[in-house]
């Protein structure tokens, strides 16, 4: 975003990253703003995509990992696999080597489609965004997080059993912290939907709000929690 008048960054939509830890709320706050005209990329759903048989990408998570995270009607057994790579930094590591090259062009490609749809925001939904290099493509990155109790009950609310729910908890231990610094807006979605709900709407209007001035001043978006 070059900071000058008239510029793309100045005549498209507000692009918002969105990322935080497992079962804080990023898809329910991604969904809030998607009620507000929001275009949503789901960097998880197009993860889900590439490693469909018949993709690249699932030839070679399975060449990594083994038959064992292969149904036995051929799909990728993403159950089984998560024991492994949320038990295993590298084995995580080497997981994310392997999908997120293959995820990044449609995320691009779907940014630019939504943006040609005159959407009035786009949003990334990516547990990676920073680490992708999505941020560095958005006017803002939200940090969605919740307490420890929160976050550990909406598991187990899912269906995670408790020890896979840990595990997965624990291995995202830091990212939090990690984020801060790269966040334009901290959203806290502990306690009730409700309460969330509000801090989101008047995120939504604050970032707007930012949009325009940055528009009419011709500059570049600028870091900072609120």
């Amino acid at each position: 975003m070059s900071g000058e008048p008239d510029t793309e960054s100045t005549r498209r939509g507000l692009r918002v990253g969105l990322t935080g830890p497992i079962g804080c709320g990023k898809s329910t706050v991604a969904r809030w703003l998607a009620d507000r005209g929001a275009a949503v990329i789901d960097a998880d759903l197009l993860a889900r995509e590439v490693v469909e048989p018949g993709q690249p990408a699932f030839d070679a998570v399975v060449e990594a990992f083994g038959r064992g995270v292969v149904t036995p009607e051929g799909h990728l057994d993403r159950a089984a696999l998560g024991r492994i790579v949320f038990a295993d930094p590298a084995a995580l590591t080497r997981l994310e080597a392997i999908v997120h090259p293959a995820v990044r062009p449609r995320i691009l490609a779907a940014v630019v489609a939504a943006e040609g749809a005159r959407a009035p925001i786009v949003v990334i939904e990516a547990i990676r965004l920073v680490e992708g290099g999505y941020a560095e493509e958005c006017d803002e990155v939200w940090l969605v997080l919740c307490d420890l109790g929160d976050q550990a009950l909406r598991l187990r609310e899912r269906g995670m059993p408790h020890d896979e729910a840990g595990q997965r908890i624990a291995a995202q231990g830091d990212l939090a912290s990690r984020l801060r610094t790269a966040a334009t807006r901290v959203i806290d979605t502990s306690g009730s939907s409700d309460v969330a709900r509000a801090k989101v709407e008047a995120a939504i209007d604050a970032a707007l709000n930012a949009a325009t001035e940055r528009s009419r001043a011709g500059t570049a978006p600028s870091d900072g929690n609120s």
